[in-house]
């Protein structure tokens, strides 16, 4: 067993004894609002509002619920008309007419107009990489009339459905006010058309948020499927509680507490499935992919052979047992950027993952210059998985021989911190790590790790002219399945010669509801619409 591992379950341990002193008292509802209220155990700390201004997760899936998208995925990956009562296309293709449905109203109970969509794609469209590939080929948004607006375009582009439908970033409508924010700065303002409204006057970040059911939200009639469809709100309250110690979630859930549990510790999966009133599911339609992220702008990480060095050092099974353990097809080793199992996924240039070896690693840090530089590597206590991944990588950085210094962190902070550009001397960073779904590294369009575009790329900022001229390259050519794979081959070689980022492998995250909370349904990302308690 690794002392990774050792530590951790230490941890779980003193949690667990922590939890039974207190009785859990401090989580207790009263009987009949707990009734109508979902009680939720969220992944991580909401901090940021704003889904246009992060990519954070937590974000998302508090954006899924105050907000509507004007197509959305099923859960096939089709686009499916959503805010929209449909679309239609010009003969020559160069122009595309959205007419939204009829009753839609925001929580201020202003009626939702078509230049509150065009201001939202506006902003969206600005941060959005895959619209940043497509964006030159349009030549404006315009709203017609109340409720329909129109893309003019220079060419045709087929891909502007999978573009506005997408889950990594998806396209939210905000009320033309809060979409003219700048958006690069937070908006504050969290008021939606979605079936959820946010109390902003019960959020208290790091301890709890609360939404409550919008009584104005119309549904679509179908089905829900993936994120399209009917979404529709059935339950009063949705609660989440931050709990940052493991063993005090799961006791929350057995003793029924809480209601459902996102991102559940994988050592203590056995305990609730042993629970009769427990259900432990996978919810999410794909594999959790974990990377390690540098900061391209500052010493030593600004040279691309100290980033191929580290990654020398890496085995994937490492981070995934420290995540998954040995759970019986809990984790996969993925060596390449793609989503293993998809059509483009594959490992050319992948070699230098395969070597897993510290010592060809450190010879190769020398060789690279390595000058003691320091190395601040951001960890997130109070969200285990990617706390795990993190303390990997200090270990494996200590034993290179770096100067590491290892910042605890909630994960609400790294949010916020990582945006720094600024040197590890002013409060800057020089590695982190997060998560993604498979869903979303499948294409290049929708590969936010894959974006190397300088300053405007994520957090991390690698700036390579090659891999932003193959991402347009497959844009333009992807259709055709034997250029599709040519380019993402290239990719993939790029990439590893790159080395922004090291990819870890994925891992299966399941979650865990207590046997009353109805309705559950997989998806490409946790919302909790058509959610109930019985």
């Amino acid at each position: 067993m690794s002392d990774t591992t050792m530590r951790r379950r230490g941890i779980l341990a003193g949690g667990a004894a922590a939890a039974a002193a207190a009785g859990l008292s401090r989580f207790a509802l009263a009987q009949g609002a707990a009734a109508r209220t979902l009680r939720v155990i969220p992944q991580a700390n909401l901090t940021s509002l704003d889904p246009v201004w992060t990519t954070a997760v937590v974000t998302r899936n508090h954006a899924f619920m105050i907000y509507d998208q004007i197509c959305a995925q099923d859960s096939r990956g089709e686009i499916r008309p959503q805010m929209a009562e449909g679309w239609t296309t010009e003969p020559d293709g160069l122009a595309w007419t959205f007419t939204l449905r009829e009753g839609l109203a925001f929580h201020d109970g202003e009626r939702v107009l078509a230049r509150d969509a065009v201001a939202s794609i506006l902003r969206w469209a600005r941060r959005d990489p895959f619209m940043q590939v497509l964006w030159p080929n349009v030549a404006a948004v315009e709203a017609l009339d109340d409720r329909r607006f129109r893309f003019r375009l220079h060419r045709p582009v087929p891909l502007l459905l999978m573009a506005l439908g997408q889950t990594q970033f998806p396209c939210f409508v905000m009320p033309e006010r809060v979409a003219q924010t700048d958006p690069f700065q937070q908006t504050r303002e969290a008021v939606g058309s979605g079936p959820f409204r946010f109390l902003r006057d019960e959020w208290n970040p790091g301890q709890r948020a609360v939404w409550a059911r919008n009584e104005r939200y119309v549904p679509r009639q179908e089905p829900v499927d993936g994120l399209a469809g009917g979404r529709v709100p059935r339950i009063e309250r949705v609660e989440w509680t931050i709990i940052t110690d493991p063993a005090t979630s799961a006791g929350a859930m057995l003793t029924g507490e809480q209601d459902y549990w996102e991102y559940p510790l994988h050592d203590l999966l056995p305990q609730l499935r042993r629970a009769r009133e427990v259900v432990v599911q996978q919810r999410l339609l794909d594999g959790t992919y974990g990377i390690c992220r540098f900061n391209c702008l500052h010493p030593p990480f600004n040279n691309p052979a100290i980033r191929r060095a580290v990654a020398m050092a890496v085995d994937q099974r490492d981070y995934l047992r420290a995540v998954a353990g040995e759970e019986p097809d809990g984790w996969g080793v993925c060596e390449g950027v793609f989503t293993c199992g998809t059509p483009l996924a594959n490992e050319a240039g992948s070699e230098i993952l395969k070597v897993r070896s510290v010592e060809r690693a450190r010879a190769a840090l020398r060789e690279a210059g390595y000058n003691n530089e320091r190395v601040v590597l951001v960890a997130p206590g109070d969200y285990p998985q990617i706390n795990a991944l993190s303390l990997v990588t200090a270990d494996l950085l200590r034993r290179l021989g770096m100067n590491l210094e290892l910042v605890a962190a909630d994960w609400g902070t790294l949010v916020q911190r990582r945006a720094s550009k600024e040197p590890v001397e002013r409060g800057g960073w020089s590695v982190f790590h997060t998560t993604s779904s498979g869903q979303t590294l499948a294409i290049p369009a929708t590969h936010l790790f894959l974006r190397a575009n300088g300053e405007r790329a994520w957090f991390g900022w690698p700036d390579d002219p090659e891999i932003e001229r193959l991402r347009a390259e497959w844009i333009e050519k992807g259709a055709d399945p034997a250029e599709g794979r040519r380019v993402a081959e290239a990719l993939n070689r790029r990439a590893m010669e790159v080395m922004s980022y090291i990819p870890l492998g994925f891992y299966w995250q399941p979650s865990a509801w207590r046997r009353n909370v109805t309705g559950v349904f997989r998806a490409p990302a946790t919302v909790f619409w058509n959610i109930g308690k019985s």
